[in-house]
């Protein structure tokens, strides 16, 4: 029994399953035909049709594909595609409101009047066609479908605010792009969906976004045309196209389309706008959420009974107008435009001289312009197409094997992977059209491989830029509240699920810069809460870390091994800092607690170690009164402290607190108090990092290298800086304490009134030449004075060695004296008193005496560099140690330059370098220091020798006289009682 025919739309909004009742309704005929509106679109559409039926009976056909088995039943096409006079059970197409489309609605309202089920026959779409249908399909039955879902707008967000699982919409390329670009910045990522993308790649990125691997899709308006994605939220970028030929402003309908998208099944959904979209018009969000829209008039129409006798015939037929109301004449498509251009050209015009070849001709042109290129361009192609098709009835391989072989490439960055793809579907076109390739089978095996290889580089590229799979890998399984796996190596990195997302330093956690705004907050989130056990592990750790693992900076850091883990901060007493633990907060109070404990014990021992003396020195209960009193001024000083500072504590101190505190290692210098083992590297680098907590300071005096002598002078650094690093200003250099004292020691033997040389032992305690030395006792507060004097040839004097021993010069100075330099430099020389062969100050190099850890000064490795004179000028020239013999080729007198040195008064108080002032030499706490005035005093004028009294600063006398008498001996001075009693004794 014949079953009756029946027309059918199925009108009604997005959400209502319309498409679903369209592919159930097929599937219960021997055989059907439906029409989509995207090539994305059928292909899912397919998909889903080949899980239910199987791939033998369900065909696929669009403009660039064609799966077709021998027993196809049932058509899954583009509606350009749909093959007619086929005589099908069922017809359906889809997003029937696209008859109004200025590109391409003449062919769906083709398809609406001429396309015809034997049985039955369904229009799928809005409720604003019910008009139009009803004036052209006679006997058409309406069936209105209700939303399963309800739909509201949301107004304007910021896309860094929009919620999960949002579609976002832009209208152009670049801005889905710049929105991915934000999105994976602020959210870990987005998929992208446009029309133009192949189905493999569009199925790809839609799976990152199905399976939860991204929150957010960017996509163009394609996604409006029946994609069912799980959406809740669509937010528009844009509220204007550009429709090929002018910007305009969206329709209601057209945004009810797209926002639709949002809410599948029982779900509710919301849509909004975004970015710089303006809010959309109450009156135009009620429609949408209500669906009332107003009804479509006109319909694109476009003759479909074309002549093909000639070209102009051709023209003429598409150039033909409507009849009715309802339909209007569709505007010039891409086809008619090649056409027109062709027809232009005189081959092609020549070619198609019949209807056949006019045909053939209409059928290139209709070979869409998937590249976007220009219209003079894109026919300027299908003209080569036609000529080949024309000649030799097919595109000739090796033409097509060029041009495919060409665009098989898959280097290259997303636009141009695009447009690779978009010029592949061109050929992907041609090899799909019967008859136009020799091969058929090969050339569409061919074509589909390039693109399916395009498509997958594409997919790959738009990932890689668009896709934190880091972020996106730790937002899931945040979501889905699973532990994250943390570890962390030797290095420091950590890494989460195994993504590197920072480095551990200490008890901080460093994340990756690349990660910025939502991106860096939830990572770090992730991260951290994958990280706590870490923390707690670490900290036990570092609590059971000997000490020689934790050290402290010159700048206050308290770095573990080379991690800094805190910093030093002031405390009420300058011998007890406090530690600031650095530990993220995250890390929780007993982590901190712990770490900071540690430090503490750190920092308490370390000074305990290092200020033993002066510890003890404050502790010792044995001094009292004044030296009690002085001991802590010492203390306050941290064991340095200038002797003009106190110099009248000093004179009011007595032998016994003196003796009292000496007990402690303090020394009384003529220039500098100070505790000789506080000298030491180790101490003087604490010793400034707590005066300079004590004192305040952002940026804390460095200590100079270990083991110097003497250091520049600089004039930005203060005095008291020196002094805490164990340096007095002297000239153009600053010389250590204790190797001042030295030298104060040995000037203390010499008469500094009447002047003195240098002595060798005077230059090799400092490691100075003569003239860096004279600058240096310039300022201590001497006079400088230059002179020459005629060089004595240097000779040797032989002392008759023991038996069976090497000859050695008589007199030479201890090699304990002699000054060890730098590798690289040369020694100074010890220049002395009338030493003959002194060298001039421009040929000697300068150099820094280093000492070993002990402060002590090291054995030279030559003692001829500073044997006496006098000792070599009594030598025979045949037995002159090497490099000391005079230059045979020199004639003449050589000169010598020395320089006489002589106290300088108050001169020498004011220091040349540094501005600080300071007070002339004294002498340590011994019997002959009780004489006054500040000047140092030497022994006086050797034995036998003397000069007149009234110049001591001119020129030196010597001659013979009776010896002094002695003076008596006061009898009631303690010290003249202790020496008569040595002279009973004796």
């Amino acid at each position: 029994m014949a079953m009756q025919k029946r027309i059918a739309a199925v009108l009604g909004p997005t959400n209502t399953g319309k498409t679903h009742y369209a592919i159930e309704r097929m599937l219960g005929y021997r055989s059907g035909i439906i029409g989509l509106p995207l090539r994305l679109l059928a292909r899912e559409v397919y998909d889903k049709i080949v899980g239910l039926k199987g791939p033998s009976v369900v065909a696929l056909v669009t403009g660039e594909e064609r799966i077709v088995p021998p027993r196809a039943q049932y058509w899954v096409c583009t509606v350009e595609a749909m093959p007619e006079g086929m005589g099908a059970d069922f017809v359906a197409v889809d997003e029937i409101q696209l008859c109004a489309d200025p590109e391409r609605g003449h062919v769906f309202t083709d398809r609406l009047m001429r396309m015809r089920g034997t049985h039955e026959t369904l229009f799928l779409g809005s409720d604003t066609m019910r008009g139009p249908i009803s004036a052209l399909v006679p006997g058409v039955e309406f069936v209105r479908r209700e939303r399963m879902s309800q739909l509201a707008y949301s107004g304007s967000k910021k896309i860094s605010r929009l919620p999960n699982r949002t579609a976002i919409v832009g209208f152009s390329i670049d801005n889905v792009y710049a929105i991915a670009e934000l999105l994976k910045r602020q959210k870990g990522g987005a998929a992208v969906v446009m029309g133009a993308l192949s189905p493999r790649t569009r199925n790809a990125q839609v799976e990152l976004y199905q399976n939860g691997e991204v929150d957010y899709l960017v996509a163009t308006d394609a996604i409006g045309m029946g994609l069912n994605l799980d959406i809740d939220h669509v937010a528009f970028s844009s509220l204007s196209k550009f429709d090929g030929r002018r910007m305009r402003p969206l329709m209601p309908n057209e945004l009810a389309q797209i926002a639709g998208r949002a809410g599948r099944g029982m779900s509710h959904g919301t849509f909004g706008v975004t970015g710089e979209a303006g809010p959309i018009h109450e009156d135009v969000a009620d429609a949408i959420c209500n669906h009332s829209f107003t009804p479509l008039k006109k319909l694109n129409w476009r003759n479909p009974a074309l002549q093909f006798g000639s070209i102009d015939a051709l023209e003429r037929s598409l150039d033909q107008s409507p009849t009715g109301e309802v339909l209007m004449k569709a505007r010039e498509a891409d086809d008619l435009r090649a056409l027109r251009a062709l027809a232009s050209d005189t081959e092609v015009r020549a070619r198609a001289s019949d209807g056949q070849s006019v045909q053939l001709l209409w059928n290139v042109c209709r070979i869409p312009d998937f590249r976007g290129i220009s219209p003079a361009e894109h026919a300027g192609l299908l003209g080569v197409i036609f000529g080949h098709l024309h000649q030799t009835g097919h595109v000739p391989d090796d033409f097509l094997a060029r041009q495919v072989n060409r665009i098989d490439r898959t280097d290259g960055d997303i636009d141009t992977l695009s447009k690779r793809l978009a010029y592949i579907r061109t050929w992907t076109y041609v090899a799909q059209r019967r008859g136009w390739v020799k091969d058929e089978d090969h050339w569409r095996g061919a074509t589909r491989a390039v693109e399916d290889s395009l498509s997958d580089a594409l997919h790959e590229r738009l990932t890689q830029r668009f896709v934190d799979r880091r972020t996106s890998v730790l937002l899931r399984r945040l979501k889905q509240k699973e532990a994250l796996l943390a570890e962390v190596n030797d290095q420091g990195e950590v890494t989460v699920e195994g993504h590197t997302v920072g480095k551990l330093e200490g008890f901080r956690f460093r994340q990756d810069k690349d990660a910025t705004g939502q991106e860096a907050k939830t990572l770090r989130q992730a991260s951290l809460q994958a990280l706590a056990p870490h923390f707690h592990l670490r900290a036990d750790r570092f609590y059971n870390a000997p000490d020689t693992e934790i050290d402290f900076t010159e700048q206050g850091g308290l770095m573990w091994g080379d991690q800094a883990v805190g910093k030093l901060a002031k405390g009420d007493d300058p011998l007890k800092p406090r530690v600031v633990a650095f530990v993220d907060e995250e890390a929780g109070p007993d982590v901190a607690q712990k770490v900071e404990r540690r430090l503490q014990h750190f920092m308490d021992r370390k000074i305990a170690a290092l200020f033993e003396p002066l510890i003890k020195m404050r502790d010792d209960e044995a001094l009292t009164g004044l030296s009690r009193g002085f001991a802590f001024r010492l203390v306050e000083s941290l064991g340095v402290i200038p002797r003009a500072e106190v110099a009248d504590d000093v004179k009011a101190l007595d032998q016994d607190a003196r003796g009292a505190l000496r007990k402690h290692g303090v020394r009384f210098g003529q220039y500098t108090i100070f505790m000789p083992l506080l000298l030491k590297p180790a101490p003087t680098r604490l010793r400034l990092v707590l005066w300079s907590l004590a004192n305040g300071l952002e940026d804390f005096p460095e200590a100079p290298p270990p083991g110097l002598v003497t250091v520049p002078n600089i004039d930005a650094v203060p005095a008291q800086h020196y002094t805490l690093a164990g340096y007095r200003k002297a000239g153009a250099r600053a010389i250590r304490i204790d190797m001042l004292e030295r030298l104060a020691d040995m000037i203390r033997s010499e008469d500094s009134r009447g002047g003195f040389e240098a002595k060798a032992d005077m230059l090799s305690i400092t490691g100075m030449t003569l003239e860096q030395f004279a600058d240096l006792m310039g300022g201590l507060g001497y006079r400088a004075e230059k002179g020459e004097r005629q060089k004595v040839k240097p000779v040797d004097v032989v002392v008759a060695p023991e038996e069976g021993a090497a000859p050695v010069a008589e007199d030479t100075v201890s090699t304990e004296d002699t000054p060890v330099f730098d590798k690289g430099q040369e020694a100074a020389p010890g220049a002395q008193v009338g030493a003959a062969d002194a060298p001039e100050a421009a040929d000697l190099p300068e150099a820094v005496q280093k000492l070993d850890d002990h402060g002590e000064a090291p054995i030279a490795t030559d003692p001829a560099e500073t044997a006496s004179a006098d000792v070599i000028a009594d030598t025979p020239a045949e037995e002159i140690l090497p490099g000391t013999a005079p230059d045979a080729g020199i004639a003449g007198p050589e000169t010598e330059v020395f320089y006489t040195f002589t106290w300088g008064g108050n001169r020498g108080n004011q220091q040349r370098r540094g501005g600080g002032q300071q007070r002339g030499p004294r002498r340590d706490a011994k019997p002959n220091e009780q004489r006054g005035g500040d000047k140092p005093r030497g022994k006086g004028k050797p034995k036998g020798k003397g000069g007149p009294k009234g110049d001591r600063n001119g020129p030196k006398t010597f001659s013979a006289r009776p010896p002094k008498k002695e003076k008596a001996i006061d009898p009631d001075n303690p010290f003249a009682a202790a020496l008569m009693g040595l002279k009973d004794k004796s």
